[in-house]
């Protein structure tokens, strides 16, 4: 019986000692519900882990379906990166996308932020926008695309002053190396396109910081 309970001892002990990530100490495996909100690639666009409401600070990872102007409440599980640490920080500890329990589509007219500029390491920050046709594209970190709309003829200038410098920035060849974006940020203040709901922003403003 002494051997018994010592057992059982050992057992809680490691088990208690399980390794946690995260803010919540989510362990390895651990299911999840989480709430995503319709401001996909958004500045601030963060899961938040139910019940509580709040970001978990692991990213959310393999959620292909997700369409920009839906709320989204979501099955994930856990996962934990246990390989070598990379240069460039390399993959980490993630939410792995485990299902959709609703989806519904927003309503509103609230604006919110993009960035339009982004860090690549190793290398220079980038302007993420191209051209095609008359549409201007931008792609998320997701590898996702949203067209940028505007209605402001002013807006669509700077949009094209961004295109036409990122054209000869990447038309390179081997002896040359891209440019880094000449702004240090460029912020659009976009709502969801309700002409083209689900696949476009429209831009109000466009802030640059050089």
């Amino acid at each position: 019986m002494k051997y018994f309970f010592l057992l059982l001892t050992f057992l809680f002990m490691a088990c208690s000692k399980e390794e946690g990530y995260g803010r919540f100490n989510l362990k390895d495996g651990q299911e999840v519900e989480l709430l995503v909100d319709h401001k996909y690639g958004a500045i601030g666009d963060v899961p938040l882990l139910l019940p509580y409401n709040e970001a978990s600070e692991l990213p959310l990872s393999s959620f292909t379906g997700r369409k920009p102007g839906y709320n989204y409440k979501i099955k994930a599980r856990m996962s934990a990166y246990k390989g070598p640490i990379m240069m460039d920080g390399g993959p980490g500890h993630s939410l792995i996308f485990n299902g959709i329990i609703s989806e519904e589509r927003y309503l509103g007219d609230e604006s919110f932020r993009l960035s339009l500029v982004r860090s690549v390491v190793p290398g220079p920050n980038l302007v993420i926008l191209r051209k095609e046709g008359e549409k201007f594209i931008h792609w998320l970190e997701t590898g996702d695309e949203i067209e940028l709309t505007y209605k402001d003829p002013l807006i669509g200038s700077k949009l094209e002053e961004i295109w036409q410098f990122n054209k000869e920035n990447f038309l390179y060849n081997n002896n040359r190396s891209p440019l880094p974006s000449k702004w240090r940020s460029i912020t659009a203040t976009v709502t969801h396109d309700q002409e083209n709901f689900g696949r476009a922003y429209l831009i109000a403003d466009l802030n640059f910081m050089e």
